[in-house]
């Protein structure tokens, strides 16, 4: 499967070490299509007017390309939910997951139905879950 996995970077990138592990977890048996997003060398700071037309059109692209959305959503991220709701759009399945003890997710997100949400307290547990939906 094409897995559009989607996490914080200009929201903060405290989590981008466990998004590159998931990524990395998940290219074992898919295709992660936005493996940038685990990259450690991305800053909060990149931007441009230009550079960001081209990072809608890429990752809308990938959205419409892909099987499933998977989001690791404790670090709120302006980006993250526009393109779960993007993807909800898309008809997309999409997977969310956060840590509760580090946030509360949106009420946007969890009063959703379409979401299938998903808690977990460590990278252990994290990682168990993402194999149970990949499983084909």
């Amino acid at each position: 499967m094409k897995i559009y996995f989607a996490g914080s970077i200009r929201g903060g990138r405290d989590d981008a070490s466990l998004y590159q592990k998931a990524i990395t977890l998940i290219n074992e048996t898919d295709t992660v299509l936005t493996e940038q997003v685990g990259d450690l060398s991305r800053s909060i700071l990149e931007q441009g007017r230009d550079k960001d037309a081209l990072i809608y059109e890429q990752d809308t692209n990938w959205l419409k390309e892909c099987d499933m959305v998977i989001a690791e959503c404790t670090h709120p991220s302006l980006g993250v939910g526009y393109e779960l709701a993007y993807a909800e759009k898309l008809g997309k399945p999409v997977h969310i997951f956060y840590r509760p003890q580090d946030t509360q997710l949106s009420a946007m997100l969890t009063g959703d139905s379409y979401f299938h949400i998903h808690t977990y307290k460590d990278e252990a547990e994290l990682f168990t879950k993402i194999r149970d939906i990949l499983k084909h």
